[in-house]
């Protein structure tokens, strides 16, 4: 009997031995963070705070210095943690990147990370790509910490994946100048919230100057502005191909805010005349526009 308690006592000493082991081990490794930024919602978000539209093509930001901003931030705010990498999501079209694309995935600690954009300049599949990383990262215990920049109700789904696998996710979001840019349900699933102000991004995000004319420029026709529509249209049509044609077309005799702007920013640039409060000749340019592509249906 006592040769049989002898032997549960070593039994038990020796668990012990190894359990302390292994708990001095993991007190030697390190918390590891990574931050995760929804291009599409920032843009959006920090343009209309900044510079008062979403419009990315109205404004500049400065990726380089807000992510090595948001990089320190996330050091204060996980200090006994190291940082894995920012990932940044957006949209590209047949997930190629842009010029700024490229020079953001060239910076160091950073991976770019591309849905696809429709004709209506929308992103696809980017949520879907966040949900696969954060899953992934806290199934394999990569970070025990993830800051998400992000406001749309989609990431529901990412964030509670990551949870599942024991990693505590903590929602960024950036002040709106009215309401919430943020989904409710993102908030309540979340374990913390932070929202950053108009004096966080400021430096990091400037309006364009409007593109200048010369006043002394003759008022075209409105045949000439449409002739200009329908020669955009043709550019358009070909760059985007029969199936963005397809998902354009229902909206009709509206065009989506973004191919709109576009459509205005080239024809001016045919034009050299500034078409901005002249009603009657932007009528004339979207009816040119759809005329050609509806001619092509």
């Amino acid at each position: 009997m006592n040769e049989d308690h002898a032997a549960l006592t070593a039994r038990i000493d020796r668990t012990n031995e190894l359990l302390q082991r292994m708990l001095a081990e993991v007190a030697k490794t390190p918390s590891t963070h990574a931050i995760f930024v929804d291009a599409g919602y920032l843009y959006a978000a920090a343009g209309r705070l900044v510079a008062g539209t979403e419009d990315r093509r109205a404004f500049d930001l400065d990726a380089e210095g807000l992510i090595e901003a948001l990089i320190d931030r996330a050091r204060t705010i996980f200090a006994d943690s190291r940082l894995l990498r920012v990932y940044w999501y957006d949209g590209a079209r047949r997930r190629i990147h842009t010029a700024e694309q490229q020079s953001i995935a060239e910076l160091p600690d950073v991976k770019v990370r591309l849905g696809n954009l429709n004709a209506n300049n929308q992103q696809k599949g980017v949520d879907s790509l966040i949900r696969s990383d954060l899953e992934s990262l806290a199934r394999h215990r990569a970070i025990s910490d993830a800051a998400l920049l992000g406001g749309d109700e989609d990431l529901v789904s990412a964030v509670e994946a990551a949870q599942g696998y024991g990693a505590r996710v903590h929602l960024w979001g950036i002040e709106a100048p009215e309401g919430r840019n943020q989904a409710e349900p993102l908030l309540w699933e979340v374990d913390s919230q932070r929202t950053f102000d108009l004096d966080f991004f400021k430096p990091y995000v400037s309006r364009r100057a409007a593109q200048a004319y010369e006043a002394t420029a003759a008022r075209p026709t409105r045949e000439d502005v449409r002739f200009v529509g329908a020669q955009i249209a043709a550019k358009w049509l070909v760059a985007r191909g029969r199936e963005a044609l397809v998902e354009l077309l229902p909206g009709h005799p509206y065009l989506p805010g973004s191919v709109d702007q576009d459509l205005l920013v080239e024809a001016e640039g045919l034009l050299q005349y500034s078409l901005r409060g002249q009603a009657d000749l932007r009528r004339a340019l979207r009816d040119g526009f759809w005329g050609h592509l509806q001619a092509q249906y």
